[in-house]
C-alpha cells in the first residue's frame, strides 16, 4: 500500500512512523487511519520491526486532533462506524506484542492524545501540550480516550480533564503519569531511541510476554490476571530464551538472545 500521508523509516529494528499532514497540524481524517491501520497490521508481522514509534511531523503538533471537515459531516450512523474504526487502529497499536511509543511533539489533543494513550510509552517534548476537547465541540472523545485516560491517570483526573476539555502542559502529564518522561524537544529522538535500545536488549519474547500480561490483565479481576501471568510464566519457561538468558547471568556473560 502506498501511503501519502504517513513517512515511514526502519532504524535498527525501530519504525518510526511519521504522520504527515504539517499544514493541517496532522490531524486525523480517514486516509490517516486507513494508512495507520494497513502500517501497523504489517508492522506486527513483520521481523525486521522491533518496536514501533509514532510522531508528528513538524515541531508543533504530534497530532492535534481529528479532522473537523470530516466530523461536521456525520451522521450518527456513520459517527459509530467511524469511532469503531478508529479504536481498532489504536487497539492493534496497544496490542502489539512490540513494544511502542509516542513520541509526542507539540500538541496532542483529541485524537492525537487518544492515539499517544494507545501506544505503551509516552515521551513528551516541553512545549506538547495534551488534552480531550470534544465537549467544547459537543462531542465525546471517540478512539477509547474515556477508557484509556482513567486507566492512565484516574478516575477524577480523568474526568476533570474529559469534562473541562482543558489542556495539560507536559509538566502535568509527567505528574499525573500520562507520559513516562519530559525532554526537551532537541534530545526527544535521543531519548527514545534510547529507551528502546534498552528494552531490545532484552529477551524478545519476555518483552512480549510481559506487553500480553499488562495490556489483557488490566481488563480482568486480580486473580484472572495473576493466573494469566502464571501461564505466560510457564510458556517462558518452555523457551530457548530462558535458558540462555539464566545460564548467561550464572556464567556472568551477556546473553545472546535470538530474535
Amino acid at each position: 500500500m502506498q501511503h501519502t500521508m504517513l513517512k515511514l523509516a526502519n532504524r535498527d529494528g525501530i519504525l518510526w512512523i511519521t504522520i504527515d499532514r504539517p499544514d493541517k497540524l496532522n490531524a486525523l481524517n480517514a486516509t490517516v487511519m486507513s494508512e495507520l491501520g494497513s502500517v501497523l497490521a504489517e508492522a506486527a508481522g513483520d521481523d525486521e520491526v522491533h518496536a514501533v514509534v509514532i510522531t508528528g511531523s513538524g515541531d508543533k503538533a504530534f497530532v492535534a486532533g481529528a479532522d473537523i471537515a470530516e466530523l461536521n459531516t456525520l451522521g450518527p450512523d456513520a459517527a459509530k462506524e467511524l469511532s469503531l474504526r478508529g479504536q481498532s487502529v489504536f487497539n492493534r497499536l496497544e496490542r502489539m506484542d512490540k513494544p511502542t511509543v509516542a513520541a509526542v511533539n507539540g500538541f496532542a489533543l483529541g485524537g492525537g492524545c487518544e492515539l499517544a494513550m494507545s501506544c505503551h510509552m509516552r515521551i513528551a517534548t516541553t512545549n506538547a501540550v495534551f488534552g480531550q476537547p470534544e465537549v467544547k465541540l459537543g462531542l465525546i472523545p471517540g478512539y477509547a480516550g474515556t477508557q484509556r485516560l482513567p486507566r492512565l491517570v484516574g478516575k477524577g483526573r480523568a474526568l476533570e480533564i474529559l469534562l473541562s476539555g482543558r489542556n495539560v502542559t507536559a509538566e502535568e502529564a509527567e505528574r499525573i503519569g500520562l507520559v513516562n518522561r519530559v525532554v526537551e524537544p532537541v534530545e526527544l529522538t535521543q531519548a527514545v531511541n534510547g529507551l528502546l535500545t534498552g528494552i531490545l536488549r532484552n529477551g524478545p519474547h519476555a518483552v512480549g510476554r510481559c506487553l500480553e500480561a499488562v495490556t489483557y490483565g488490566l481488563d480482568m479481576s486480580f486473580d484472572d490476571g495473576c493466573l494469566l501471568e502464571a501461564t505466560l510464566f510457564g510458556l517462558c519457561a518452555a523457551d530457548p530464551e530462558m535458558r540462555e538468558g539464566t545460564s548467561a547471568f550464572l556464567e556472568k556473560r551477556k546473553p545472546n538472545f535470538r530474535r
